[in-house]
């Protein structure tokens, strides 16, 4: 079966090239802030047959895909039937009747003919836009190879009644699910499962002589062939009673609140639950439905689960390889990306349904490997600048989450929104004679409090979570933060400080800033030197855990190696010491330590932890029985896990972003990059999203150890080719090209 989807997998870009040979020049998949679906039209969560003309009329009685923003910015694709095809020119309408596109013309905005290979994010111009009002545009282009495109269809898109710049994004979606297996276990129980877990409700059909009450159970878990009734740490469980009438009716199952996510009272960090919508319910999570009679015999039929998710296209992108576990464990990571979307936020998963910053990063980055929506990463973001966590170094991931979000998108609205704020993220308040930051040297007064608009009582340094607990198999300390050492001035810390400084140079670069960019520029360099001269450790050739400690720790090292803060010459026995420490860090330190060893070039190393079935692996989330990635590798390492935690699915970016190697150089990937890293991997494909379109990237061996690759890229793109064993990039445009490449 794996080896059939490689097969197909391997033709999709022979398919897209015939394809786009037997096309013209056109533009494609128009979106308005980001937002393709603008005529997207629901009723309590399911989407209706009703156009987006029809539904304004009653506006509030559908769910719509609102637009916030006076002046939206606009992206689309090209499709091209050649190589090499580059947008010259475009020319964009907008107005407030279809027919007036249809004659050519705009009554809001018209931007003429202009010379421009932008595609994405290009700011509307023109009138202001008013609430509550229907509005249409178009698109039409010109590329170097002299045709013209016709206008494309005009797209509708619908503003909110107040124009705040709010972040637009989709309602949820409900998908009704049938049971993928039932069990019948004599005439009183049968058991349903859905394949996999989701967050969901429930709805069946029963049939019964006379008025009854059914007992429902609800779970994450099986035990002996039925749902577990004690499953443990923090993994779903419930029962419910459910009244059932005579004759044969069909019934919703009402799900409970649970106290700890749907409360308004906000946590350590002033922060509150994020509720669900009322149109769409309350919803839990679960796999399996065992259903017990009453006093007299019943029967059931249609058991449904209606699933909650943010709008997910799972056939942008796709993976396979020769290696089964790593194809396995990128089924379990996108598949995750999809079930923990049921608050249209990223949230850490079901436990308290609040977003913090690490999970929301690591997700972020998930969610654009996997599918070509950027709507939910950028609310997510918006939210959290407004609404931070407690950890010191989850503060400072969103300044990374931000220039993400340009990078993948091309568009700097965020940057320019929350510049000021940016400028407070960096922590640069806190830095102390010595150069470095700390948390702890003195006391965070009301005014540093505010600057970085945190609403709760403590910031603290975290370094990995949870930090105690077990002692981890493989590993001699407890805790998945490696023994690490707290002390005034930490490594970790200092090397996120150092990363915000690096990009906030860059976002200052972006926005005309030159006098900042320089200053912030200058800052990084000063951190970098006074943390090799006071934090590394000239003996042991590795980075110590902070000032005040001789301890060094996997996290010390990874940190400042993923950031690109260690010299050529000091990698080596960098290297050595984070090979002889293992997966001693959480699913979310992952992250970070995937991202050392790919910059190292080690990709042997970082595949054989990507593909280690040991407790310490997302193998063994598959293995003990979840369908969604877990919180921490296994129970034995954090005793309260859940299994539906997205910060876990760190495979779903790092194959598309390393093994495959494809990352934006520009923002909005009018240039891309493409350095993929196989390791021992004897083929593989993959077709990576992005919003300019897909790229596909396939490599095998062949008989005498060289390697073929082969690789399409969409129109209007531009890619820097880096293959192991040639010893320099090649830059390409768009459409098919192969490579025969030595032995890596």
């Amino acid at each position: 079966m794996r080896k059939k989807l490689l097969i197909a997998l391997l033709l999709i870009a022979s398919a897209t090239l015939y394809m786009a040979l037997t096309m013209g020049l056109s533009a494609t998949h128009l979106r308005t802030d980001l937002l393709e679906n603008t005529d997207y039209v629901g009723r309590g969560g399911y989407p209706v047959a009703k156009s987006l003309e029809e539904a304004v009329v009653h506006a509030d009685s559908f769910e719509l895909a609102l637009i916030y923003n006076r002046h939206p910015s606009l992206s689309w694709q090209l499709e091209s039937s050649r190589q090499e095809t580059k947008q010259q020119a475009y020319r964009i309408l907008v107005a407030s009747r279809k027919d007036l596109l249809a004659e050519g013309k705009a009554d809001v905005w018209d931007s003429g003919k202009v010379l421009s290979e932008q595609s994405v994010s290009v700011g509307m111009e023109g009138q202001e836009l008013s609430p509550s009002t229907l509005y249409y545009w178009t698109v039409k282009v010109w590329d170097n190879k002299g045709r013209s495109s016709r206008y494309a269809e005009g797209k509708p898109f619908y503003t909110a009644p107040v124009l705040d710049g709010t972040v637009a994004r989709y309602p949820l979606v409900k998908t009704d699910e049938a049971a993928r297996d039932t069990v019948q276990w004599g005439d009183s129980v049968v058991v349903a499962d859905f394949g996999k877990a989701a967050f969901g409700q429930l709805r069946l059909k029963v049939s019964v002589d006379e008025d009854d009450t059914l007992t429902i159970h609800l779970g994450e878990a099986m035990k002996d062939g039925r749902v577990d009734r004690k499953p443990g740490a923090s993994i779903r469980y419930a029962q419910y009673s459910l009244p059932v009438r005579q004759g044969t009716h069909t019934y919703d199952l009402t799900i409970r609140p649970d106290a700890r996510n749907t409360s308004k009272t906000a946590n350590v960090s002033g922060v509150c639950a994020v509720l669900m919508p009322e149109a769409v319910g309350e919803v839990y999570p679960f796999r399996y439905c065992e259903i017990e009679r009453g006093r007299k015999p019943y029967k059931v039929s249609d058991i449904v689960r209606p699933t909650v998710t943010y709008p997910f296209n799972g056939q942008e992108s796709a993976f396979a390889c020769n290696d089964t576990v790593l194809n396995d464990v990128w089924d379990l990571s996108k598949y995750s990306i999809k079930a923990t979307s049921f608050c249209g936020v990223y949230v850490d998963g079901d436990r308290e349904r609040i977003p913090y910053e690490a999970d929301a990063y690591i997700n972020q980055l998930c969610h654009y490997g996997v599918d070509s929506e950027y709507s939910m990463a950028r609310y997510t973001a918006d939210y959290l600048m407004e609404w931070p966590t407690w950890p010191t170094e989850w503060h400072l991931q969103s300044v990374l989450m931000m220039w993400s979000d340009y990078m993948y998108t091309g568009d700097d609205t965020m940057l320019r929104k929350h510049y000021e704020l940016l400028k407070a993220k960096t922590f640069l308040a806190l830095k102390q004679e010595n150069g470095l930051i700390s948390t702890s040297r003195q006391p965070l007064d009301e005014s540093f409090m505010q600057s970085v608009r945190f609403k709760g009582k403590e910031i603290k340094d975290i370094v990995d979570w949870p930090r105690s607990g077990a002692f981890g198999i493989d590993k001699k300390e407890a805790g998945e933060a490696d023994g690490y050492v707290l002390t005034d001035y930490n490594t970790v810390v200092n090397a996120f400080h150092y990363r915000t400084l690096v990009l906030m140079e860059k976002i200052a670069d972006v926005l005309g800033k030159d006098e900042e960019a320089t200053y912030y520029k200058r800052e990084a360099e000063r951190v970098k030197h006074t943390m090799r001269e006071l934090l590394f450790d000239e003996r042991q050739g590795v980075y110590r855990d902070g000032l005040e400690t001789e301890h060094m720790s996997l996290h010390a090292n990874m940190f400042p190696l993923a950031f690109g803060m260690v010299d050529e010459a000091d990698r080596p026995r960098i290297m050595d010491f984070i090979h002889s420490r293992g997966m001693a860090c959480s699913v979310y330190g992952s992250q970070f330590l995937m991202d050392a060893l790919y910059e190292a070039r080690d990709a042997d190393y970082a595949l054989s932890l990507l593909t280690s079935t040991s407790s310490r692996s997302w193998y063994n989330m598959i293995r003990v029985g979840s369908t969604v990635t877990l919180e921490a590798w296994d129970p034995v390492y954090k005793n309260n896990l859940d299994w539906n935690h997205a910060w876990g699915a760190a495979p779903a970016n790092i194959i598309p972003r390393k093994v495959m190697g494809v990352e934006p150089l520009d923002a909005g990937f009018g240039r891309v990059r493409i350095m993929p890293q196989p390791g021992t991997l004897k083929h593989a494909a993959a077709v990576i999203p992005t919003i300019r379109g897909r790229i596909q990237v396939s490599f095998s061996e062949e008989e005498d150890g060289s390697y073929r690759y082969r690789i399409v890229i969409p129109a209007n793109m531009e890619a820097e080719i880096c293959l192991p064993g040639d010893n320099e990039a090649v830059t390409v445009g768009s459409g098919c090209h192969k490579f025969r490449t030595g032995r890596p």
